[in-house]
């Protein structure tokens, strides 16, 4: 079905009830064309505002809505108080539970901290390896990838992030890192829900989707690691470590195609993190790189200088509270001071400190990360316990919103139906696993309420970051602009194909989600390459590895990497420095794509 075919037979439903808004494909001038140029202006906004301008991540989302707003109801005829509506359950989607789960995966990383714990765990890494190029690989990749896979959802990006500044990155380029780093697990993260949710909207078994991801994504997965060795110490780097990135790498991709293809999606990125982490404990053991305390001494130096730009009070880059007071003394700059503050122990002690682990103390330092594998384990893949657990979610129809939006086909949208996953919810599991990681590590329920508190302060502008830009999601989404511009860009036909990739990466850039990337796209990927005579599947999975490469750039993502690594309101900074490598990353998924659809359909299941 071509694009013009499509506006026709939209054009013949027949007309709505009173109060009912059916979005249009082509509500500006009659022109589908038009119609998406407009309705890009709300994603515009957010690049502009974000990368060019420099605004506050907080500020650029904001703006973003109000834009979207204006878009829904002026260029496309949504009535306002829906429109609202929309933004209003977006907003609360952010919030839970979107941040409930980073909130929470911080809270847990906090305990480990106040209980002196995570000092362990870092001198646990020590031992696999004392150079900071290896640990970027180690912690970032293989244990950013774990994470990725059991909870996903920013909680990576969180929680290594302070890890890599713990051993001696600077505040910038350990978000970067990470930023980087939190790809190639993506498309199989939350225990596989991106491709999941792709199969139940498309009605394709979501495991051939899952079997042509793992014929996609792989081949970005074998060479992270080398990136990651590069934006870590430049090309010196990649000379000196390259080995034991292309094993890490190379074992990654081969688990997670074979896992992918004939195991599991649940499990994908489980097998690939774990195997990864062997294979580089493993191979460490008879290759060492080179130059770790020249790499050492530059990172050192990087970190002090970032402090004495981002430190000072009345510095260009102190950020200022929202009544437009200066935050140096509390603010991002001195977060970033003290997070560094606090891991800042010379190489001697930290040597000393792995000399005198214990395998009692080695344990106790991974009790939480096991805990949380065998939480999500149960939780996940025993079906009684997932069916118990699918049954306590609360879906509560979204007052005014509900049975008022359709699609564009005319059908009720099920988005305007809000699910409260109270209890199912990775989030959820992750304060339980905090609960009893505090009791274990003898901090105590006081104790964790302390750290509760403090981190909600802390991510006071984090969860308004969110909340906009879900609320941006669900505006552009109920009113027609999302599927406006996917539409639009599907009318490219047989060579759509090549470019399919760019909406699961858009559709990620904003929402900050694989999952909603393809809860936006899916279906459209589905009928223009049905139109197309193209494999459905093979653009629906398409969508999903976009998705992956696009996450890096997400103003929801960006937020999460600064409020971990204390530079919440520079996150333009860190969108500089990610973008060019989301970019190179998403052609390349691309061209793919693109000879995986003529020339390379041999390589497809």
């Amino acid at each position: 079905m071509t694009a013009l075919s499509t506006l026709t037979a939209l054009r013949a439903l027949p007309g709505l009830a009173p109060g009912e808004f059916r979005p249009e494909l082509d509500p500006v001038a009659g022109s589908l064309g038009l119609s998406a140029l407009v309705a890009a202006l709300p994603l515009a906004t957010v690049f502009v505002t974000l990368g060019l301008l420099r605004w506050k991540a907080h500020w650029a989302g904001l703006s973003a809505v109000a834009v979207a707003l204006v878009v829904a109801v002026v260029g496309f005829g949504m009535p306002p108080a829906l429109a609202g509506l929309a933004a209003t359950e977006g907003a609360a989607f952010g919030l839970f539970p979107i941040m409930w789960i980073v909130f929470t995966a911080i809270v847990l990383y906090q305990v480990t901290v106040a209980s002196g714990h995570f000092e362990d765990l870092r001198a646990t890494f020590h031992l696999i390896s004392d150079d900071p190029r290896v640990q970027a690989i180690i912690i970032a990749f293989c244990f950013g990838g774990l994470l990725e896979a059991l909870a996903g959802f920013g909680a990576p990006v969180a929680i290594t992030g302070v890890m890599l500044m713990a051993v001696g990155f600077s505040p910038l380029r350990a978000a970067a890192v990470v930023l980087l780093a939190n790809t190639a697990p993506v498309a199989f993260g939350a225990i596989g829900t991106p491709i999941i949710t792709a199969g139940a909207l498309t009605k394709i078994p979501y495991a051939d989707i899952g079997a042509y991801v793992g014929h996609q994504t792989p081949l970005v997965a074998v060479f992270v690691p080398l990136l990651l060795v590069l934006m870590a110490d430049g090309r010196r780097g990649v000379r000196q470590t390259w080995p034991i990135a292309v094993v890490v790498g190379v074992t990654f991709a081969v688990l997670q195609w074979f896992s992918a293809t004939y195991v599991s999606v649940e499990l994908t990125d489980i097998i690939a993190s774990l195997g990864g982490l062997a294979a580089a404990v493993l191979f460490l053991r008879v290759w060492k790189p080179q130059g770790r305390q020249l790499a050492l001494d530059t990172l050192g130096v990087e970190r002090e200088r970032d402090l004495a730009l981002v430190g000072t009070p009345g510095g260009a880059a102190v950020g200022t509270s929202s009544d437009g007071s200066s935050d140096a003394p509390s603010g991002p700059a001195s977060r970033a001071a003290r997070l560094v503050g606090e891991h800042a122990t010379s190489v001697a002690e930290l040597d000393a400190r792995a000399r005198s682990l214990t395998p009692r103390r080695i344990a106790m330092a991974l009790f939480p990360y096991v805990l949380v594998v065998a939480v999500f384990s149960v939780a996940k893949l025993v079906p009684v316990v997932k069916d118990w657990l699918a049954t306590t979610d609360v879906k509560i129809p979204w007052p005014g919103l509900a049975g008022e939006v359709l699609t564009a086909s005319g059908a009720p949208n099920k988005s305007a139906t809000y699910t409260l996953p109270w209890l199912s919810g990775p989030g959820t599991m992750l304060i339980v696993c905090a609960l009893v990681v505090a009791l274990v590590y003898g901090i105590g329920v006081r104790g964790l309420g302390r750290e509760m508190a403090a981190t909600a302060h802390k991510m006071r502008f984090a969860f308004l970051t969110v909340a906009s830009v879900l609320a941006l999601a669900y505006v552009m989404n109920l009113s027609g602009q999302t599927i406006s511009i996917g539409t639009w860009i599907a009318g490219a036909g047989a060579a759509f194909a090549f470019f399919s990739p760019l909406l699961g990466w858009l559709g990620t850039a904003v929402t900050g989600s694989d999952t909603s990337a393809n809860a936006l796209f899916a279906t459209l990927q589905q009928t223009a390459a049905t139109g197309a005579g193209i494999d459905p599947t093979l653009l629906v999975a398409a969508n999903t590895s976009g998705g992956v490469v696009g996450k890096m750039i997400s103003p929801q993502n960006l937020t999460i990497a600064a409020t971990a690594v204390g530079l919440l309101g520079r996150e333009s900074d860190i969108l500089r420095r990610v973008l060019p490598w989301s970019i190179g990353l998403i052609v390349a998924v691309c061209v793919l794509v693109g000879l995986q659809s003529t020339v390379l359909g041999w390589m497809v299941p």
